[in-house]
């Protein structure tokens, strides 16, 4: 591996160590070098008053904001930059901000597939974001079948891969629920790439469940990956209907508006277990449970 100009964890003044010996602009979250084969990423919580929003969806997959603060975001400018790294030969360099001018360094990434997602502006306004996937640099990920990428929205990326969609192809984008794609693919990465109960892997079957369903949830609940499982059919089709649903500690709860044979007929025991729930997974679970309880 080509040897790393930064170490890991350690904190930077971002003006000096950084910009002053690389270049790159310092105002911004995206910074090409103009000396070096090199582009800094920065991630910080003060970029969700833009509607950004950074984090790692697994160990090897970090999920970054592109850049723009008002309006729909484009492929130009770091976006673009972003975009064609590996064929430009650019190393990318993610660091988050620590305050006072100073960013720790996290690691190496390298582009792994990028998506559109519905968010706001710094005026609130509602607006078609650019969300990039990458990888650790060195890391192997399952590649994700092109029939999940477009099972919510066929062709999204594909037909609008320079320039976001006008207002007039928007109205039709929202009602097909825009930010379903990258929704998906965060799902599947969360969940690293199998089944949250039974671990199955063969991601052209799996389905990205809502544990509080799209139509009870808020715009930002309804793009939370927090609110989100990846199931096998079986799994969500008695997920979906309330006649399952999990403990905290992730055992799954079986309804007795069925037979416990009737369930055993499917393959499901009893004793299935979800192993890594997060503390935000269970505000939604709570929800869930509730209307599974509400429904005997």
């Amino acid at each position: 591996m080509t040897q790393l100009p930064f170490i890991p964890d350690q904190l930077y003044n971002r003006r000096a160590d950084i910009h002053a010996k690389y270049g790159g602009n310092w105002q911004s979250g995206i910074c090409p070098s103009g000396k070096f084969p090199y582009i800094f990423i920065f991630s910080g919580k003060s970029g969700k008053q833009h509607g950004y929003e950074d984090g790692w969806d697994n160990p090897n997959v970090f999920t970054y904001t592109g850049e723009g603060q008002s309006g729909d975001m484009e492929f130009t400018r770091g976006n673009l930059a972003l975009l064609n790294h590996v064929n430009d030969g650019k190393r990318v360099f993610l660091f988050e901000s620590e305050g006072r001018g100073f960013v720790k360094f996290i690691c190496e990434v390298e582009y792994h597939d990028v998506d559109y997602f519905e968010t706001h502006d710094t005026s609130g306004a509602t607006r078609i974001g650019i969300k990039f996937f990458f990888k650790r640099i060195g890391a192997q990920l399952p590649d994700i079948p092109s029939k999940v990428q477009e099972a919510a929205e066929p062709n999204l990326f594909t037909d609008y891969a320079i320039k976001p969609p006008n207002k007039t192809e928007r109205k039709g984008l929202v009602t097909s629920r825009v930010g379903q794609g990258a929704y998906r693919k965060r799902i599947i990465h969360r969940w690293e790439y199998k089944c949250a109960v039974t671990g199955f892997d063969k991601l052209d079957v799996l389905i990205a469940s809502h544990i509080v369903p799209w139509s009870e949830s808020t715009n930002e609940e309804r793009l939370d990956v927090d609110n989100g499982l990846l199931l096998s059919p079986t799994y969500d089709a008695l997920f979906d209907r309330h006649l399952i649903s999990f403990e905290d500690k992730g055992k799954i709860i079986l309804s007795n508006n069925i037979e416990h044979q009737a369930y055993e007929k499917i393959g499901v025991s009893g004793d299935e277990r979800i192993k890594n729930l997060s503390e935000y997974n269970l505000e939604y679970l709570d929800r869930h449970r509730n209307r599974f309880y509400d429904s005997y």
